[in-house]
């Protein structure tokens, strides 16, 4: 009885202790339910959208690595859009033949040109702009501008009536459009300014203006007040007369695109280097005025790949002959230095020599060289970039090259013409041997009595 009674009660406590099946104020009401399953349909659907978007820009040639954080960033906005309408927007930024990288860009940059009526009223716009050429790096970038500023056709359409009024032809227009379409957001005030400023503030004629702006159409952005005289009127004060501050902006426009004082600092560099008389005429064959712009694009190029203004000048101080090569070869090599090699941007400063040696002679055999024996684990420890430009040619040969034949082929002609000169030109040790005298037979007589 009493196992019975104990029965009895640990089970009714089991039964007071489990959770009551009727509804109550905390409990979910069965309403609900059907709530939870619309939200995960609609959060299904939704992902489903988001498979069909990547899969369809991965098919039209859009990189995988960038199909999630783009999608994840718009995609409010994507999701919103028809697929057959964005698939037709595609195919119409097709007909532009715009390259497949710069439309990539664009898309990502501005994913509003995916609007099929954006690009219907644009894909007719381009037509009535009445430009004899339109190439496709134009229509990007007024794409671009457009779809950020909600700017219509109309208003590119105005602009061009005023640029054509003052005698411009279609293919500046383009260039304008292509490097500055800002210009559609400045009235035609602004705009006569500027070109006026140009042809009687400098001044340049209207061949020159033109050129001007084909070139470098971003200076109808820069102020008349606050940019272009007082930048002029430092030039002036350097000592440069208005016939060659003519003649070097006709010659490369860019020079308007200088911020006050940076050509006096340039000039400070140029008074201070301390080099060979043969690389300063080199600097200065040129005059002064371009000497000090071809600084400041090298310190700007410089500034682009990582160092600081104080450090570019820096480097060109210690290896002014980076002042004497083409912008081209110094591009060459520092994409070479980061890519190929491997080096971060700033072992410029501890071997500026880098940037100053020729690049098929020395920098390209040198490299192959070293890439060669660490292949092979013929290395001791690491080479560096010191190690590999700072040694003379023979050192080099001596320690990397001659042990190992097989690096003959990487070093190049070099190789075998590596030799230590003589300070005495070839035959000198003729004019220094004494002269023979023929023996007489009394001097060999003598001789046999001494051996004897």
């Amino acid at each position: 009885m009493a196992t019975a009674r104990l029965t009895r009660s640990v089970s009714f406590s089991l039964l007071r202790k489990q959770p009551s099946i009727l509804p109550n104020q905390n409990s979910q009401s069965f309403s609900t339910i059907p709530i939870q399953s619309d939200a995960r349909l609609t959060e299904q659907s939704h992902y489903r959208n988001q498979i069909s978007i990547a899969n369809l820009l991965h098919r039209y040639g859009f990189p995988s690595s960038l199909l999630h954080s783009f999608l994840s960033k718009n995609n409010r906005f994507l999701l919103q859009m028809n697929l057959k309408d964005m698939e037709k927007s595609i195919g119409i930024l097709f007909t532009f033949q715009i390259p497949q990288n710069e439309l990539v860009s664009l898309v990502c940059e501005c994913p509003g040109v995916l609007d099929c009526q954006f690009l219907n009223k644009w894909e007719m716009g381009f037509s009535q702009l009445g430009l004899s050429r339109v190439s496709p790096s134009m229509v990007r970038s007024v794409l671009e501008h457009s779809s950020k500023y909600h700017i219509d056709p109309n208003g590119f359409h105005k602009t061009l009536v005023v640029l054509r009024g003052m005698g411009f032809n279609d293919g500046t227009l383009s260039r304008v459009l292509e490097g500055f379409p800002g210009v559609t957001l400045m009235n035609d005030s602004k705009i006569r300014r500027r070109v006026g400023f140009l042809m009687d503030g400098i001044p340049i004629s209207a061949e020159g203006v033109d050129w001007i702006l084909h070139s470098f159409p971003e200076v109808l952005g820069f102020g008349v007040e606050d940019r272009l005289k007082p930048l002029v009127s430092e030039f002036k004060a350097l000592g440069f007369s208005n016939d060659l501050i003519s003649k070097e902006i006709s010659r490369d426009p860019r020079i308007l695109g200088m911020e006050l004082g940076e050509l006096s600092r340039c000039f400070e560099l140029l008074r201070s280097l301390k080099c060979r008389v043969a690389i300063q005429e080199k600097i200065f064959s040129e005059g002064e005025f371009r000497a000090g712009f071809e600084v400041k694009l090298r310190v700007d190029y410089f500034c682009r790949q990582g160092l600081t203004r104080r450090e570019a000048f820096e480097l060109l101080w210690k290896e002014p002959r980076s002042i004497v090569y083409k912008m081209e070869d110094i591009e060459k090599k520092v994409d070479f230095l980061v890519h190929r090699m491997k080096f971060n941007i700033h072992c410029l400063l501890e071997v500026p020599e880098y940037v100053g040696v020729n690049f098929d002679k020395q920098i390209v055999p040198r490299f192959s060289v070293i890439e060669y024996l660490r292949s092979k684990d013929g290395l001791g420890s690491p080479v560096g970039l010191r190690a590999l430009i700072k040694p003379s040619r023979l050192k080099f040969y001596n320690l990397y090259v001659k042990p190992y034949p097989e690096c003959l082929k990487f070093f190049g002609r070099y190789s075998g013409d590596v030799e230590v000169k003589s300070r005495q030109p070839v035959g000198l040790w003729k004019i220094f041997k004494p002269q023979s005298k023929p023996a007489s037979k009394e001097d060999v007589k003598n001789m046999k009595l001494f051996m004897e």
